[in-house]
């Protein structure tokens, strides 16, 4: 066994931080809280653009962002409160309304320790995400 430990040199490093800048996450600090979440939490852009944002017409018939969302992160909870392993991610499933259907949607809520102050913090994504 050895105890020599091996130098990293990193030669990029792109942040939560910059992904929320950039527009790849969609930080969601208020709701999150709202609905149980102790740790920063943020959706990926997919899950914005494909589960929260109603179309149009979806809209028109009383769907909103925000309710949707409210949603997302309800199911996320109640997942994350069920979860009985030690893996770092778990995921659910969340109801839509789709073109007057019901539309069932899986989603994964992951844990990492990219906050910015080096704590642990979520992400909800599409299933082949990371």
């Amino acid at each position: 066994m050895s105890t020599q430990k091996e130098e990293v040199e990193i030669t990029s490093l792109y942040t939560r931080d910059q992904a929320i800048e950039d527009g790849f996450l969609v930080d969601v600090p208020d709701m999150a809280r709202e609905a149980g979440f102790k740790w920063p939490l943020a959706v990926t852009r997919r899950v914005w653009e494909e589960v929260v944002t109603p179309a149009p017409h979806e809209a028109q018939r009383g769907q909103s962002e925000k309710g949707r969302l409210w949603d997302v992160l309800w199911r996320a909870r109640l997942a994350a409160k069920a979860k009985k392993d030690d893996r770092d991610s778990v995921l659910f499933q969340v109801i839509v309304l789709c073109d007057q259907k019901q539309k069932k949607v899986s989603l994964k809520l992951g844990l990492s320790f990219e906050s910015p102050q080096g704590g642990p913090c979520l992400t909800i994504m599409l299933p082949d995400e990371d």
